[in-house]
């Protein structure tokens, strides 16, 4: 039995046909069998590799703090928290966060500087809006849950900011993963 250690973490090497127990349910050559000690409960552990929630910040220098969000295909319904940690006023520096398919994020937004301030830079009815927040300032926070079910998988989805001269920076991509 070999296996590479890493503190009190392992990655054991199995020889292909001769693999022992316990071992990944289909072991497959060139992939990695990871054998994690935590103290934590495994329905903990779990649960918390499933969260159906992610929380976001945005600042006042036009940024996301995360390029990109898995959403597992067992959740029913995912939560989006966006959190302003700058301190500009929504009126100069205001973000929101808005899904829609990749290819439909730029005439989105572009529909979305139309619609106004009033309307949170979201066009009213606009289907090819998944999810949206509310626009916020400097110190704010919001959140927006929708149904998982909306998302298929293998789509490609984007979100990103629809504050005027926002978009082109502040997005980034939306997965569903099993």
């Amino acid at each position: 039995r070999k296996a590479l250690a890493f503190g009190q973490q392992k990655i054991n090497l199995h020889r292909l046909g001769a693999e022992f127990e316990p071992k990944a349910l289909r072991p497959t050559p060139g992939s990695a069998d990871l054998c994690l000690l935590v103290s934590t409960p495994l329905v903990e552990v779990m649960a918390h590799l499933q969260r159906c929630d992610v929380a976001i910040e945005a600042n006042d220098a036009m940024q996301f703090n995360k390029p990109s969000i898995a959403v597992p295909a067992s959740c029913k319904q995912f939560t989006v928290n966006l959190k302003h940690v700058g301190k500009l006023p929504k009126a100069a520096m205001g973000h929101n966060w808005v899904l829609t398919k990749a290819a439909d994020l730029q005439a989105t937004a572009t529909d979305g500087i139309s619609a106004g301030a009033d309307k949170d830079y979201v066009k009213p009815g606009d289907t090819r809006v998944l999810a949206h927040t509310k626009v916020i300032g400097g110190g704010e926070s919001t959140s927006v849950t929708f149904d998982v079910a909306k998302l298929k998988s293998g789509e490609s989805y984007a979100w990103f900011c629809s504050f005027p001269g926002h978009s082109g920076i502040m997005k980034g991509t939306l997965a569903l993963t099993k």
